[in-house]
């Protein structure tokens, strides 16, 4: 066990090949204390090009998608369709403790690079291939972005409402489902191999990931022989849900169990026919649910909400015992005092910048081995020479494999 203050993950070596299944997977690790080692083509990798870029300029020095995916890891280029690139990838491999790459199925064996070639050169190394759909069957091949996998995953199909087309949530959350599934799986495997000496492959699909996130839904059928769907704007289908515009941007209501201290908040601030609402007929559920009801609870509440701010109205809430909630902007969110208590968010100094980078922390805390990214995202082949000298290749030999292409 690690003494306090020491890295979680202090001794393990990780190799990520860039790309974009793996690269949330190697920021955790990196964070963790794992030496995280990015491998790029000598072009860079396409995350550099994905916008924004800082100052609204494009650069592979300036996406900050790369900056806060890669934050932590040294960087080498390496050209892995290359016969002398794959000869330097197995040397970095030897004492690797885990391969991360997101390839597409069937290019690291097409390179020599699969998990049973790489096994021979170190039998303790866990291998994690993170891909669209897995590693075979009839899909294995076919590409996919982070759509199409909320799409055939089934995810797609909940998001939005039922008159309008499905709605993609922001940030390639595919994507990051895959990854934190491959965070998992590949820690299991670190675990065994630790103990048996040897590893294995995690073959892990991303569209199996975003299915595992519909285990809820799938009950309703097993339970109840109904499909979960898109709800329409007034939340599930009744009166006393859903989200409203107030002061200052927008809230979500759930006033099913406080429904009494919701309507005389309204009459105390004398919202206009409040008391309508204090009628037998707002106890019977099948009233809640028609278009009337549903229409008149948000015409009186909408008028309550419009008099107050997110703050005010979430505050109230939690004094009442209601479910009101605001629906925060990324503005919102990078000032919420409970995160700034928590320290969540990281400052890199970075010495090619005029100011630090402010980004995501952890997603959770140790009380003995602190989270910590030490380093900004590296620069194309910035630690070229640091890591492929370590080994053993010479500065002679790095300016003929940079000649050449190779890196």
């Amino acid at each position: 066990m690690s003494e306090a203050n020491s890295k979680a993950l202090e001794g393990v070596q990780v190799i990520e090949i860039a790309g974009p299944g793996s690269a949330y997977v190697g920021r955790l690790f990196a964070g963790m204390g794992a030496e995280v080692i990015l491998v790029e083509p000598p072009e860079g990798a396409a995350q550099r090009r994905q916008g924004p870029f800082e100052g609204d300029v494009p650069g592979v020095e300036r996406s900050l998608v790369h900056n806060y995916f890669n934050a932590g890891k040294r960087g080498v280029t390496l050209d892995l369709d290359s016969v002398d690139g794959q000869e330097i990838f197995k040397k970095l491999i030897k004492n690797a403790t885990v391969l991360l790459e997101s390839e597409p199925a069937g290019l690291m064996k097409k390179r020599g690079l699969d998990y049973e070639s790489l096994k021979k050169i170190n039998p303790a190394l866990v291998h994690t291939s993170i891909t669209s759909y897995g590693s075979e069957g009839p899909y294995a091949e076919y590409p996919a972005v982070d759509l199409n996998l909320l799409a055939m995953g089934g995810l797609l199909a909940l998001g939005g409402y039922p008159e309008a087309e499905p709605t993609r949530p922001y940030g390639d959350q595919a994507i990051l489902a895959g990854s934190q599934f491959a965070a998992i799986g590949t820690m299991l495997a670190v675990y065994d191999a630790e103990a048996s000496g040897q590893g294995q492959f995690v073959d892990v699909s991303t569209q199996e990931a975003v299915t595992m996130t519909l285990q809820h839904a799938i009950q309703y059928w097993d339970y109840e022989k109904v499909e979960r769907t898109r709800k329409n704007q007034a939340g599930a289908g009744s009166a006393g849900s859903g989200t409203y515009r107030c002061k200052d941007g927008e809230i979500n209501v759930g006033a099913f169990r406080r429904w009494d201290a919701l309507v005389q908040w309204m009459e105390e601030s004398g919202v206009a026919r409040a008391e309508d609402l204090t009628e037998e007929r707002w106890k019977d559920r099948e009233f809640l649910a028609t278009p009337e009801a549903k229409r008149i609870f948000g015409e009186i509440f909408s008028e309550f909400a419009m008099a107050h701010t997110k703050r005010e109205l979430y505050e109230g809430g939690m004094e009442r015992s209601i479910s009101l909630v605001p629906i925060n902007s990324p503005a919102d969110v990078l000032a919420s005092e409970q995160l700034e208590f928590r320290h969540f968010w990281e400052k890199l100094p970075d010495s090619s910048r005029s100011r630090d980078l402010v980004m995501p922390g952890g997603p959770f805390q140790f009380s003995k081995t602190p989270w910590k990214i030490e380093r900004p995202a590296p620069s194309l082949g910035g630690h070229n020479a640091e890591v492929l000298g370590e080994l053993g290749l010479t500065g002679r030999e790095l300016q003929h494999l940079a000649e050449g292409g190779v890196i």
